[in-house]
């Protein structure tokens, strides 16, 4: 079973330094329909204005990634991190016993353009941590890389979550197909580009809840497709 939510659908708020889309109930934007998928809760298509940002702030129990698309991302967290992200660097900050932080736009001429995603932690209280990591475009071209997992193999970020993030930069034509396992199930957002997803046409935005299919086959369209695929319990 295939069940799109369209682009056009999210939540939308322009608060004038910050565009953002919500994929899932989130702030001032509540539906009971879509208040998450599997463990997956927040999926935010933010766009931040220069020399803006989120203030100090806090979290427990989650686990945080973000995903820059363009422009760079400032952060700093009270574990003492401090760090930069620019498009194709990943950062996954579990929030555990309590953490706070700060996303800015690290740029005074550009917007910074990221993906903020939530996964619900299959353990509380757990020791807040950081990382981050640079996937390079060779490693996502045409192949589905693991950016976070559990297990944290092939250099994955790790997560407390038996969730599997990959990340693809999918060329116009090509075809990738994901194997499921039994009683998983799957989210796949197209960041930008056109693709359809076992014959689902998708555009830039748009996300797929995957249930009770045993294989996703993912082709783009006419564009690149960068995409984002959870593989989910």
């Amino acid at each position: 079973m295939i069940t799109l939510r369209p682009a056009a659908e999210r939540g939308h708020a322009n608060h004038g330094w910050l565009d953002t889309h919500h994929t899932f109930s989130f702030a001032d934007y509540h539906d009971e329909a879509h208040m998450g998928f599997r463990v997956l809760r927040v999926i935010n298509d933010d766009t931040v204005a220069p020399g803006q940002g989120f203030g100090t702030h806090g979290h427990q129990d989650m686990e945080i990634i973000s995903y820059v698309l363009d422009g760079a991302l400032s952060h700093k967290d009270s574990m003492g991190t401090v760090a930069t992200l620019h498009p194709g660097d990943v950062q996954v900050m579990s929030a555990g016993t309590g953490v706070r932080h700060s996303e800015f736009n690290g740029d005074g001429k550009a917007p910074v353009h990221f993906l903020q995603i939530w996964l619900l932690p299959d353990v509380r209280g757990a020791k807040p941590r950081y990382a981050d990591r640079t996937f390079p475009a060779a490693e996502k071209t045409n192949r589905l890389r693991l950016i976070a997992s559990r297990d944290g193999r092939e250099g994955a970020l790790p997560i407390h979550q038996d969730a599997e993030v990959h990340a693809t930069l999918l060329e116009p034509g090509k075809s990738l197909r994901l194997e499921l396992r039994p009683g998983r199930h799957a989210w796949v957002h197209l960041a930008r580009g056109t693709l359809s997803v076992n014959g689902q046409r998708m555009g830039t935005g748009d996300g797929v809840a995957i249930s009770d299919e045993a294989r996703l086959e993912l082709s783009a369209g006419p564009e690149k497709a960068e995409v984002l695929v959870f593989d989910l319990p």
